[in-house]
């Protein structure tokens, strides 16, 4: 492989001949191999990165400050990587020192290189056109980056957003499907009252289906960005009409409503609004997790567990027992919920980091909210498709564990009164009668209205009792 010489601040380096990107890019390479996950894992950031110089380069070409030519050069290079092109040229590790200045580098590289050969000149002839001087015109990696960083979250967010509508709508669907299986609801792991199975999986529907309109909440705060504060929030370097421009050039770009932050300082420093989005993930798993882990139980033994669903069997789930069947599935959205929980603090003390103008540790907090919602999303579709779709219910089972339950005498206290539905209660634990066979041997109340109170039917919803 041939080589070209480029030179920085520490002295010549050799960048591979026909790379794209430039001598801080191929540093970082060779400083940061932390991850092994390089930006182009995630195209939204590249994607968001290239409007952000577009917009840059509009603002300082409308402001006078770059040359028309050099300006246009850029934004075809921009709207180049938008569409996708070159994102494999993203190579540095998303974990870096530097406050992302690595990666800033990396794309501002790449747009310099693309846009010169647009100008019919060769990779790294950047007395033409250079990456520092005309792509980073006006920026600084302290405000290019987080700007890139928000919109490549609400990017990122509207993948995720549609596999839990995905994933709610099929729950609905089984909701539906189950709506007259009876079975018995339990608190504490034991034996509550009456239910139905579609009840329940209409109730995990609405609990993940809810952390859609709170990602919509969190994306909001996103949209205020601290673009032309450059180093600290002051602004040096830029014309005066610089920020005003930029944003407005970023908001038409990206399609979402992006403003300049109040107090462009405390918006360089301040990541609060990560900390807010990163929360969001972590309830979302949470509540994720605790539907798979309901799931599992639902569906174990199948003979000497619960057995009230039947999960669809996807793989062989023993090396040593034949027929062994497990829920591997739910396991695995179980384990992406825990990495999303620990990714939630590891963004948690990046935040808290920070020192006085800047939070160095930024990159981490890009790092682990891109890759949750990564990796939630993949598990919404993977639940969705491998799963819930294809659960069956197990009605015989559900039906005797109604039958066969104490907790039904619940729906008797009104009518017998506590003390005696407890003396029944504990007299059928004992003995093995049913709750329905004490009562009518005390003649606590006639077989057709104990039938009627005890009809699974009566026990789903709210019935007026006579005082």
């Amino acid at each position: 492989m041939t080589n070209r010489i480029e030179h920085d601040l520490l002295g010549d380096l050799e960048v591979p001949a026909d790379a794209w990107y430039g001598i801080q890019t191929q540093r970082a390479v060779e400083n940061f191999a932390i991850t092994g996950v390089p930006i182009s894992h995630f195209p939204p950031f590249i994607r968001a990165l290239a409007m952000v110089k577009s917009a840059a380069a509009r603002a300082n070409r409308d402001l006078g400050v770059l040359p028309a030519t050099k300006a246009n050069a850029i934004i075809e290079a921009c709207d180049d990587i938008i569409a996708g092109r070159l994102h494999d040229q993203f190579v540095v590790d998303l974990i870096q020192g530097g406050a992302g200045t690595s990666t800033n580098m990396n794309a501002n590289e790449v747009i310099a290189n693309l846009a010169l050969e647009k100008l019919g000149y060769a990779k790294g002839d950047y007395q033409h056109l250079h990456p520092n001087d005309d792509v980073n015109r006006s920026q600084s990696t302290n405000d290019a980056y987080p700007t890139a960083v928000c919109l490549a979250v609400q990017f990122a967010a509207e993948p995720l957003e549609q596999a839990i509508l995905q994933l709610k709508q099929q729950l609905e669907r089984k909701g539906r499907e189950f709506a007259d299986i009876v079975k018995m609801g339990r608190t504490q792991l034991q034996d509550a009252v009456p239910m139905t199975l579609g009840q329940e999986f209409e109730a995990f529907a609405v609990n993940l289906g809810e952390d859609i309109d709170r990602l919509h909440e969190a994306s909001r705060l996103l949209c205020e960005v601290n673009l032309g504060g450059t180093a600290i929030g002051t602004g040096i370097n830029t014309h005066p009409d610089y920020k005003t421009l930029a944003v407005k050039y970023l908001a038409e770009i990206s399609g979402k409503p992006i403003v300049s932050a109040s107090n462009l300082v405390e918006a360089s420093s301040d990541m609060g609004a990560f900390v807010l989005f990163s929360g969001i993930l972590k309830r979302f798993a949470i509540k994720l997790g605790k539907m798979c882990n309901d799931l599992r139980l639902l569906s174990s033994g199948p003979r000497t567990g619960l057995g009230e669903i039947l999960l669809p069997p996807r793989q062989p789930g023993s090396s040593i027992m034949p027929g062994k069947v497990n829920p591997v599935i739910p396991e695995a959205v179980n384990q992406t919920a825990y990495q999303v929980i620990a990714s939630d603090l590891a963004v948690t003390l990046a935040a808290e980091a920070g020192q006085l103008q800047l939070n160095a540790m930024e990159p981490m907090i890009v790092y682990n909210l891109l890759n949750s919602m990564k990796m939630l999303e993949s598990a919404c579709t993977m639940l969705d498709e491998r799963c819930i779709r294809d659960i069956r219910a197990n009605t015989e089972q559900c039906a005797a564990h109604v039958n066969n339950s104490i907790g039904i005498i619940t729906a008797l206290v009104p009518h017998i009164g506590y003390a005696n539905s407890t003396r029944i209660a504990a007299e059928a634990l004992n003995t093995g009668k049913t709750v329905r066979e004490l009562v009518l041997e005390e003649a606590l109340m006639d077989e057709a209205t104990l039938d009627q109170l005890l009809s699974p039917r009566s026990m789903l919803a709210p019935v007026a009792v006579a005082s």
